[in-house]
């Protein structure tokens, strides 16, 4: 059996009059990340750790912000798009490590309905992923409110 792993990271900035997407799961929140698709910068952090460990580029190569079929995009079907990949390529996920840094909002209460909802969109089970938040104890941008952060990190394995 072979292995390999991937890390991802990705950063979106706070802003007014946007939904708040963190793992597929809408948190009520005053502000919401800024992109071009949904924002879902836990889901993007995914998405790289997957395309990079089969060194498939990154999310920004495979859903350019330049294209309109991806403006307002839901990071789900991203997601389920990459998994396919990484099966086309006849790997299978072993499992994901995933960590959102927020100043606000807490999260402890989303992060098993962001399991399950990941593990849902990548046909795993919920053990074999994990969601975790921090803050930053004021500081950095995360820390003073200006966005939010995610890092994650994949096992894959193929036979």
């Amino acid at each position: 059996m072979k292995f390999r792993i991937g890390q991802g990271y990705d950063v979106h900035r706070l802003v007014e009059n946007r939904e708040l997407w963190l793992c597929g799961v809408k948190v009520p929140h005053t502000h919401g990340l800024d992109g071009h698709s949904d924002a879902d910068v836990a889901i993007h952090a995914l998405c790289d750790a997957l395309l990079g460990s089969l060194a498939l580029r990154d999310i920004g190569y495979h859903f350019p912000d330049t294209d309109p079929a991806y403006k307002g995009a839901d990071s789900k079907k991203l997601l389920a798009r990459v998994m396919q990949l990484v099966r086309n390529e006849g790997w299978e996920l072993v499992n994901a490590d995933i960590t959102i840094m927020a100043q606000s909002p807490k999260l402890k209460d989303y992060i098993d309905s962001m399991r399950n909802t990941l593990a849902v969109v990548m046909d795993k089970e919920p053990g074999d992923i994990s969601v975790k938040a921090t803050t930053t104890e004021h500081l950095g941008f995360e820390g003073r409110k200006e966005g939010i952060s995610a890092t994650a990190v994949v096992l894959v394995s193929k036979e």
